[in-house]
């Protein structure tokens, strides 16, 4: 998975990440990633405005070189992922950081049947995570192609998860149709 950082003590430990659909194709995605950071190099910044808003700017920086790396297809038409936020906070421990980002995209979604498709790196899971998608309401999803296993609730909601050393293929896919 996506490893942000520079210092190699950094362990990544959990992600999980959050979508809300809206009908006019705003995508929202809140991506959070959790270390252990046993050096508590990221609870030093907090005392240290120039360097920690140096690190947010060079987070920022890495996440959308990523996410240029990535292709996302919403009906066929590619669409451009835009990092809105970075934020840096902890988990009730200050060895225990996470990383916040907030990320925006919009797609030409119509009435009737939608697909979403994601293409990026092959790879392993290095830790677990859980993806949580919300459609608006009166929306189906029909089909849903992704590694790990999946849940669907009241149609509109689907709950995704993997586990570290799950092989992840690089491709997703979610058909849905909005009423």
């Amino acid at each position: 998975m996506i490893f942000l950082h520079e210092r190699s003590n950094i362990i990544p430990v959990h992600a999980e990440s959050y979508f809300i659909v809206e009908r006019n194709g705003k995508f929202n995605q809140i991506l959070k990633y959790q270390y252990y950071d046993p050096e508590e190099y990221y609870y030093t910044l907090i005392h240290r405005p120039r360097e920690y808003y140096k690190e947010i700017k060079r987070l920022y920086s890495v996440m959308n070189e990523v996410l240029k790396e990535e292709r996302v297809l919403i009906n066929e038409k590619q669409v451009k992922l835009n990092v809105k936020l970075v934020n840096i906070d902890f988990a009730g421990y200050v060895d225990q950081p996470y990383i916040l980002y907030y990320i925006k995209f919009k797609g030409p979604l119509r009435k009737g049947v939608n697909i979403f498709e994601d293409f990026y790196e092959e790879t392993v899971a290095e830790y677990d995570y859980e993806v949580y998608w919300f459609f608006p309401e009166r929306t189906k999803i029909l089909e849903v192609y992704v590694d790990g296993d999946f849940d669907l609730v009241n149609s509109n909601k689907l709950f995704i998860w993997a586990r570290k050393g799950d092989k992840i293929s690089g491709y997703e896919k979610i058909i849905f149709m909005l009423s």
